[in-house]
């Protein structure tokens, strides 16, 4: 991938430097024994893995080192449950390693609708992960059995590896930021405007080293705004309230607009969910159910949040998106023609409201 992307930038007629980068001033870029200057500069530099403050944690893996193992281990322990915790416990399961989740939360997936985070913890279980709620790690210690964990409430558990993958955090230390006069938050985040202005004008940035929403289309999209802003005059904000996101995990998560709870504020909610075998599962002799929700403000019918568990919800969330981001009712749905036999057409057949909020 980077050889793709550096070929890219250099038929753009990209001049680039592999150097470390350290901002001297506003205008002035520092790269070891030169430097260059700029009108305008973009700090792009993203974010890394962050391993908690435990004793032992040097044992552990991030999950950039998931790709470079060597083998697969026979277990392992995964610290978190987010995004990256859930994908790496679904994606390691996949493969048969037994796979435990440890989260100090009361349910994985935290910031998603409860019944989602609920549901996909369910088939999560089923599809063998052991997911431990309400628990933290207090030390981990290399043994010659591999790594023993003692979780805080003192039980004990050996795993041949275990992964940190409690967040990530800004890639903004020793760049000059502060000696520049920008503006740093409590996690090292650059403090931007809604233009992606930095506190010194001619500065910028991007991407996770904000930590806004860290999402790689969203780094894309704020790129392309910043391009409008600075170099075609047509200052461009972001909409961050209409993203749709999914999450790989077996089976997948797709969700667009607001969950219930985010969505209480608006009113009386009229709730409709829908959860069944699939076609596709049933032939193949499995388990797995999908669960779907549509989140509906009572007084103007106006979809505000969609929400599937199920496989390729990926695919379907970002079709579901365009249809919400236009405003779409409860009754533009249901005039809308289903395609069978699909996992899908049930999100334009649920004509029975689930519940009242």
């Amino acid at each position: 991938m980077e050889t793709v992307y550096k070929n890219l930038l250099r038929n753009a007629g990209v001049e680039t430097f592999d150097q470390r980068a350290k901002l001297e001033d506003a205008h002035t870029v520092s790269l070891g024994e030169k430097s260059v200057t700029a009108r305008t500069i973009l700090v792009a530099t993203g974010g890394r893995p962050f391993k908690p403050d435990i004793p032992g944690i040097e044992n552990a893996l991030v999950s950039d080192d998931i790709f470079n193992l060597e083998e697969l281990p026979k277990s392992i322990a995964i610290i978190g449950g987010g995004y990256i915790a859930c994908e790496m416990a679904s994606i390691m399961s996949g493969f048969g390693v037994e796979t435990k989740l440890i989260y100090r939360g009361d349910q994985i997936l935290r910031g998603f609708d409860n019944e989602i985070r609920d549901h996909v913890a369910h088939e999560m279980s089923k599809n063998g992960i052991s997911i431990s709620l309400n628990a933290d790690i207090q030390r981990i210690n290399l043994t010659s059995n591999g790594l023993e964990i003692t979780e805080t409430s003192g039980r004990k558990q050996n795993f041949d590896q275990v992964l940190a993958a409690t967040g990530r955090m800004p890639n903004s230390d020793d760049l000059g930021l502060e000696k520049s006069g920008i503006e740093i938050g409590k996690k090292g985040e650059i403090l931007v405007d809604e233009y992606s202005k930095s506190s010194v004008g001619s500065v910028y940035a991007i991407g996770d080293v904000t930590d806004r929403s860290n999402l790689t289309p969203i780094a894309i999209r704020e790129a392309m705004s910043f391009i409008e802003t600075v170099f075609r005059d047509q200052p461009q904000k972001i909409d961050y309230d209409l993203i749709p996101t999914a999450v790989f995990t077996t089976p997948e998560v797709g969700t667009v607009g607001l969950s219930e709870q985010e969505a209480s504020k608006y009113g009386p909610l009229a709730i409709y969910t829908t959860k069944f075998k699939s076609m596709r599962e049933g032939f193949a002799g499995r388990e797995d159910r999908v669960f779907m929700k549509l989140i509906v403000e009572e007084k103007n019918q106006k979809v505000l949040g969609c929400h599937f568990v199920s496989p390729f919800a990926g695919e379907m969330v970002q079709l579901a998106a365009i249809a919400i981001t236009m405003g779409a009712t409860k009754l533009d749905f249901d005039k809308t023609i289903a395609v069978h036999p699909t996992i899908s057409e049930e999100l334009v057949t649920m004509r029975n409201q689930t519940r009242r909020a």
